[in-house]
């Protein structure tokens, strides 16, 4: 992984989708029915709405369960969701920047900075932690789509700023401006992927000795926990040794 939070392709490739399925689904079924809500129910009309099943197939999500959530778009009108971003400090002085998706900002915010001060962090005003990040593009891919050489290729045309492979995805980094042109890019070959978001990548990370690491990864834990908090980004440097005894234990 280069140059950014390890975090989303942690949790892909250590089998948290696995370990909290329900709440993975949960999550998922809520960004589709925002997606449908907003937009067309034609997903081929719609990319929110396409990157949201498209996430959904990855994790296997029953088709069902993915029309169950374009149908409350209809059912649900009165309801509308917000994003909201969050910045803070969690343990250890840690940036962090908490994307949710919520139909009640004083329950998600009152949840969140609950959780940020059980674990000795505070939550801050817009811009304390931010400028610690850059918002970019990130496109993973299943390792059995596409070689190695293939992928690259791909990111070069469509002018990635990085490319990078491990035994189980390939990650691909632009800038939040040329997003859509290298999506569409590595589209022509690949119609889905595990992940394609625009994510806050840390600039600078920070290292700290496994027992401050494994604080900071529960408590990252904990925030995902949350039903309202779809993404969550830190500046942490993580060891993947560590991180997978701490995630599988």
């Amino acid at each position: 992984m280069a140059g950014h939070s390890h975090w989303a392709g942690i949790k892909h490739r250590k089998g948290r989708v696995d370990k909290q399925r329900s709440k993975i689904f949960s999550k998922l079924s809520k960004e589709i029915t925002v997606a449908a809500k907003l937009g067309l129910k034609d997903s081929d009309m719609n990319p929110r709405l396409r990157f949201a099943i498209q996430a959904a197939r990855t994790v296997n999500m029953p088709k069902e369960n993915i029309e169950r959530a374009i149908s409350k778009s209809e059912i649900n009108k009165k309801i509308n969701y917000n994003n909201l971003t969050y910045e803070g400090f969690g343990p250890e002085k840690i940036a962090i920047i908490v994307e949710a998706l919520t139909d009640n900002k004083n329950r998600t915010v009152s949840n969140i900075r609950t959780i940020f001060q059980k674990f000795g962090g505070n939550l801050g005003e817009s811009g304390v932690a931010s400028h610690q990040f850059k918002q970019a593009g990130v496109i993973r891919i299943d390792k059995k789509k596409i070689s190695n050489n293939d992928i690259l290729e791909l990111a070069i045309k469509g002018g990635a700023e990085d490319c990078s492979s491990n035994s189980l995805h390939h990650e691909v980094i632009t800038s939040k401006d040329n997003f859509y042109k290298v999506k569409n890019e590595i589209e022509k070959e690949i119609k889905e992927f595990i992940s394609s978001n625009i994510e806050w990548l840390a600039i600078n990370k920070i290292s700290l000795d496994p027992e401050k690491t494994k604080s900071v990864l529960n408590f990252l834990e904990t925030l995902e926990d949350n039903d309202d908090v779809q993404h969550v980004y830190a500046n942490l440097e993580i060891d993947n040794n560590l991180t997978e005894k701490v995630l599988i234990t």
